[in-house]
């Protein structure tokens, strides 16, 4: 194989929120580093299509095959990747979801950004199910004080059980829809707060705050939402000490003798070249699932079932937070004012677990996220006139814009994110079969929800109704029936891969320690989703941030002690 030179300190493979906070932690300590990302170069400063109206184009924003939420979205990738494929097991019902350009994840997320409550380190404990975590919310906790301060969020102390507060900037006002949402969760007893979002509202580290354009998904011009580029990857460039490398995809990591990490294999994507970097140090951070298919390709005598699985566990006990949606038709908000509606690229109010699940018959809970208002219409605004609810329906000219600004805002919609326990019949594993473009071996998923989940979201469903009917509305569509799984969105959907390289308290039942290091091999660590020992009914932005910065501390430490 043809050598790369020179030798790094750290080689990261991936450039979202793990990896990007790795290389940041790792290059402010003084280590020489360098990334590979197998996406293109993206700068969002200046590749933006932020200020584009829908009749910039005459697709209207309508999505495309790369840009599956739409053509103005910020993130390039999908479910489908042209040239890498993956498979499925008879009967699965999974969707992968990759991101091919600098940032990753972090280009395409809402910017929800909740900790983990104390409880969510500790499940088995509290109601025997699933793995506690070898670390608790003690261990965490002033990491996820620090990303709040570096990268900047939006938030309200509220004090609430296992939804810890962080230190937040001033959250922005509820729009006019939302005070309808929270009147009727008021009325319901569902806690209804302002929403947490990586997005600063007042000055940080030369970052302006934001200006409400509302358009958070297109990739921020003035860096006042939280992607990785513009707020780990280039200052941490300014230290002299990373190099990154786009259209690298990422194939395997070489071993020696002994059975440490030497490097990573790559495929240029330009040349079609396979190439090496050498490095002190690799670490892992290209996705839950990405890392897994790395270490299961990185065979060798001494790794006969892959790098980092001798316990066997890598690609098992892999979770995706369980979803279904509800829009409702409120009449009420019909005709309305014009009045301003503006604000962050997301949901201004957000709804926390609040029960107590010894009254239920599902264990673990989720959250709620509110849709509606009035951002600007694009292509396939409101799903045609004739399907709302009382409309007179279709027609041309002066008669249809005006039954369109009629019903123009008058829809509200509810989101249900939940809590997957991990289950021995949801994973994945290398196709014996099938390779990419690139020669590699692809990924076969396994997957199936357990029916906790499926209860869980008939719950979902059954609230999010009750909240239209407690506004005056009605809800858009029947209560899909449990032939139907109540609507639960299919594993991967909702784009929260976790687990797969799960870090635990012993090498028997587990990939990683405590610190995200391999057991196998001292210098290779995971900085992604992989890690997690369980799902939360929280986004899982936050804690792979938090994580990650608390590994490259250690790899620091460890680095210092001539340990690694």
């Amino acid at each position: 194989m043809p050598q790369r030179q020179p030798s790094y300190d750290v080689c990261i493979v991936g450039s979202g929120a793990g990896g990007a906070m790795t290389a940041h932690a790792l290059t402010q300590a003084g280590a020489n580093v360098i990334m590979l990302e197998a996406g293109a170069w993206w700068d969002n400063t200046k590749d933006s299509a932020m200020l584009k109206f829908p009749y910039d184009s005459p697709r209207r924003g309508a999505s495309t095959t790369e840009r599956p939420f739409g053509e103005f979205d910020a993130c390039i990738g999908g479910w489908q990747v042209e040239g890498e494929p993956y498979t499925k097991a008879d009967g699965t019902k999974f969707d992968w979801w990759r991101a091919r350009m600098l940032g990753g994840r972090t280009n395409h997320w809402g910017r929800i950004s909740l900790r983990f409550g104390p409880d969510d380190f500790r499940r088995k404990s509290l109601d025997g199910l699933g793995d506690d975590w070898p670390i608790t919310y003690n261990d965490i906790a002033p990491y996820y004080d620090q990303v709040d301060q570096l990268i900047g969020i939006f938030g309200s102390k509220e004090n609430l059980p296992n939804h810890p507060d962080g230190v937040f900037h001033e959250a922005p006002r509820p729009r006019c829809y939302e005070l309808h949402v929270k009147r009727a969760a008021d009325k319901m007893g569902i806690w209804c707060i302002p929403a947490r979002l990586s997005v600063i509202t007042q000055p940080l580290n030369g970052r302006a705050p934001c200006h409400y354009c509302g358009q958070c998904n297109r990739g921020c011009m003035t860096n006042s939402n939280f992607s990785s580029p513009n707020v780990l990857l280039f200052p941490a460039q300014k230290t002299g000490r990373l190099t990154i490398t786009v259209n690298a995809m990422a194939r395997e990591v070489a071993t020696d003798a002994q059975g440490l990490a030497t490097g990573v294999h790559y495929i240029d994507k330009a040349t079609g070249k396979d190439e090496f970097v050498a490095a002190k140090v690799v670490v892992l951070a290209a996705s839950a699932c990405e890392s897994a298919r790395i270490l299961l390709n990185s065979r060798s005598a001494r790794h006969p079932q892959g790098l980092a699985n001798s316990s066997g566990v890598v690609g098992k006990y892999l979770t995706d937070t369980t979803g279904t949606d509800v829009a409702g038709f409120v009449p009420q908000l019909m005709d309305h004012v014009p009045h301003n509606c503006d604000g962050v690229g997301g949901g201004h109010i957000y709804m926390p677990w609040w029960l107590d699940n010894k009254k239920l018959d599902f264990p673990r809970g989720y959250h709620i996220e509110v849709w509606g208002g009035l951002g600007v219409p694009s292509y396939g605004f409101g799903g045609g006139i004739q399907g709302m609810p009382q409309s007179r329906g279709g027609g041309y000219g002066k008669a249809l814009k005006d039954e369109y600004r009629r019903y123009y805002g008058s829809t509200i919609g509810f989101s249900g994110r939940g809590e997957q326990i991990p289950n021995a019949d949801s994973y994945c594993e290398l196709d014996p079969t099938v390779k990419d473009r690139y020669g590699i071996p692809v990924l076969r998923f396994h997957w199936k929800w357990r029916d906790d989940e499926y209860r869980q979201v008939r719950h979902m469903q059954e609230t999010f109704r009750a909240l239209i009917r407690e506004m005056g509305g009605e809800p858009m569509g029947d209560m899909p029936s449990k032939e139907r799984g109540y609507g639960i969105a299919n594993g991967g959907a909702i784009i929260h891969e976790l687990g797969c390289v799960r870090m635990g308290a012993t090498a028997r039942d587990s990939a990683l320690n405590a610190h995200c290091q391999a057991w196998d091999c001292k210098n290779l660590f995971v900085t992604d989703g992989g890690s997690f020992v369980s799902q939360a009914d929280k986004n899982p932005t936050w804690t792979i941030l938090a994580l990650a910065w608390r590994t490259a501390d250690y790899i620091t430490q460890q680095r210092k002690a001539g340990a690694i």
